[in-house]
């Protein structure tokens, strides 16, 4: 079945250089501006049958950094000066890369190489075929012709797209080409938009207003799976003359025909009746592109008859109406790579999964980027691409590893509650048990809502809580993040030498307190008076209001046992809820504000001064817009 198996990106948007490795079927996960939706876009601009009648079909922002000039010292001679180019000195900018400097303006390329091609698609492109060897991931080249007849090489096509600035026309132009042509010498030879209709990629993006599905305009959904059908509706010339026919207005008790005569009255006096007269009003000026715009589906909006204009039904019916027309468009073409962004927007649960498993079966090839659990859980370990950007632009692909104390079963069966949200997050805090990873985040947000200069929330820093489960497993969880290029934190009681050893090189900072449960750490470290009005506050359980009838009378034992009935069940939380800032115990405190120094740090003291941070620690941190 057709698939895009590899992308290649250059000087696009966020991505300065990517190599991305597609499976069959794919969901393409990370943090914000990491570069999933750049990838999508690359295999639209390549691929895509439409996306080049924009004009231009690029503009700055989709250059790296924003430059598509080349940078020029400015004693540089002008057009008037006779100096030959390669006397001309270019000097780096500071604070861009060395390469940044380069006499020749950047260009866009993206490269997308397709495979498994329906008989069809070899003959309309067999001139520029070459073969890919799936079991390596690269393009078979050996001299023996004997070699492509294993099953694991197959016939594959790649298309190059060119996004450049033309100076002299002051505009953006953009072109899509055959690669072979481009590295065998020679004129480019242009993949044409029939090629890439042939070929068959869909795209949904995110924002899906469906304004344009249901209408009859150029490229719309339903303008495709007309031509696809070979339909080709006969009835501009009868609506347009119909149109033509009725006049706005004609009845003399409106006024208006009464005034249209008069100012007629007016013309003849001035001019001859040939160069024309009798005004009255029609409907509009229409030609059949006004019609291909205005003509709109009518949808019922309930049981009765009352129907309203498709765009204005509810979010989640527009998307499953957009989502079923482009179904429709994939089961007709029966050979489609479908590319969709979020599908779960507006959405329930239920649904998502119908969603995904529904246009895996009707597409050859589906790649989604989501951030809903209950689509990434359909996916398997080798099908989720977790991709990374580092700071000076490099997109890669993470693979997914699970350490040796995290088995596949337990993966799958805790994917919602325990790995999910890490996947997704830039920086994961590994907490030892369930008591810890309620209470820390509540502590760390109280401490912001009192003290916002000295303290953050987890949230603000961009970090995600995940329980371990036991202090054995924190080493193993910490890893699993660390290998897909997260940062990852640390927060246990006091350990052992060994398994610290372990913790501390998986993790950039291990907040381990003295105490050996974090009940203790809170009994010990908060004042009589905060636990005494706590203790005022609960709705005490049966078994606990019989051993403590009053409790402020013992009220560190009674909170004592109270904490370690509700172990996980959010009880610190609770107490850290309603605390002040020196009520909460001093190791917390210090410990929320470590994690906001790592994540967020202070400027530089002066602009001599080198820069403080997570610059160098952070893959990913740069957001020059890539999703």
């Amino acid at each position: 079945m057709l698939r895009a198996c590899r992308v290649k990106v250059s000087h696009f948007r966020g991505v300065k250089a990517a190599t991305i490795m597609l499976p069959h079927h794919a969901v393409l996960i990370g943090d914000n501006n990491t570069g999933k939706t750049t990838i999508l876009e690359s295999l639209d601009l390549a691929l895509g049958p439409d996306r080049l009648n924009r004009t231009p079909p690029i503009d700055e922002h989709d250059f790296y950094q924003g430059r598509y000039l080349a940078k020029v010292t400015p004693d540089t001679p002008t057009e008037d000066e006779d100096v030959a180019p390669d006397e001309i000195e270019v000097e780096p900018v500071e604070g861009e890369p060395e390469d940044a400097a380069d006499d020749e303006a950047p260009r866009i390329e993206i490269e997308v190489t397709v495979t498994n091609l329906s008989e069809e698609q070899k003959a309309r492109f067999g001139d520029y075929l070459e073969f890919w060897d799936s079991t390596t991931d690269a393009f078979y080249d050996q001299p023996d012709p004997a070699g492509v007849d294993p099953a694991h090489i197959a016939e594959a096509l790649r298309v190059t797209f060119h996004g450049w600035y033309d100076p002299e026309e002051d505009d953006f132009e953009g072109r899509t080409y055959y690669s072979r042509s481009l590295s065998e010498g020679g004129s480019p030879v242009p993949f044409s938009k029939k090629d890439k209709q042939i070929c068959g990629f869909l795209y949904l993006r995110s924002l899906r207003t469906g304004s344009r599905a249901l209408s009859l305009e150029r490229g719309s959904l339903l303008d495709i799976i007309l031509r696809l059908k070979e339909v080709r509706p006969q009835m501009w010339e009868d609506t347009l003359g119909t149109l033509a026919e009725y006049s706005v207005a004609a009845d003399p008790a409106l006024g208006i025909s009464g005034v249209l005569e008069s100012i007629n009255k007016a013309l003849k006096k001035y001019v001859p009746k040939e160069w024309g007269v009798e005004p009255h009003l029609k409907v509009s000026n229409l030609t059949r592109d006004h019609l291909r715009k205005v003509i709109t589906a009518f949808i019922a909006t309930g049981e009765g008859k009352h129907a309203a204009p498709y765009f204005r039904q509810g979010t989640g019916t527009i998307n499953m109406l957009v989502l079923a027309m482009l179904s429709q468009i994939a089961a007709d073409k029966q050979n489609v790579i479908f590319a969709m962004e979020e599908p779960e927007t507006a959405i329930p649960p239920y649904a998502q999964k119908r969603i995904v498993h529904e246009i895996r079966k009707l597409a050859s090839q589906a790649i989604f980027t989501s951030h809903s659990p209950y689509v990434l859980e359909e996916f398997a370990t080798e099908e989720t691409v977790v991709l990374g950007r580092d700071t000076d632009g490099a997109l890669s692909r993470k693979p997914i590893e699970l350490p040796d104390n995290v088995k596949l079963k337990r993966y799958r069966q805790e994917f919602r509650t325990r790995f999910c949200e890490g996947l997704l997050a830039r920086r994961v805090l590994i907490a030892e048990g369930p008591t810890e990873a309620s209470a820390f985040p509540v502590a760390c947000r109280r401490l912001a809502e009192i003290n916002s200069g000295t303290y953050s929330s987890l949230e603000a820093l961009g970090i995600c809580v995940v329980d371990a489960d036991g202090e054995k497993n924190i080493p193993g969880m910490a890893k699993l993040y660390r290998e897909l290029g997260k940062r990852t934190f640390a927060l246990c009681d006091q350990q052992d030498a060994a398994n610290q050893a372990l913790i501390e090189a998986e993790v950039d900072i291990l907040l381990m307190h003295a105490e050996k449960g974090f009940e203790d750490l809170v009994l010990k470290g908060t004042t009589e008076d905060a636990l005494k009005r706590f203790a005022a506050l609960l709705d005490w359980p049966g078994h606990l209001t019989t051993k403590y009838p009053d409790p402020s009378s013992d009220v560190f034992n009674a909170l004592a046992d109270y904490f370690s009935w509700s172990k996980g069940n959010w009880g610190i939380a609770d107490f850290f809820a309603q605390c002040a800032e020196d009520e909460i115990p001093e190791w917390v405190r210090n410990a929320c504000t470590q994690l906001k120094t790592a994540c967020d740090p202070a400027p530089p003291l002066d602009d001599a001064a080198e820069p403080v941070g997570e610059s160098d620690a952070d893959p990913g941190a740069s957001s020059d817009g890539a999703d």
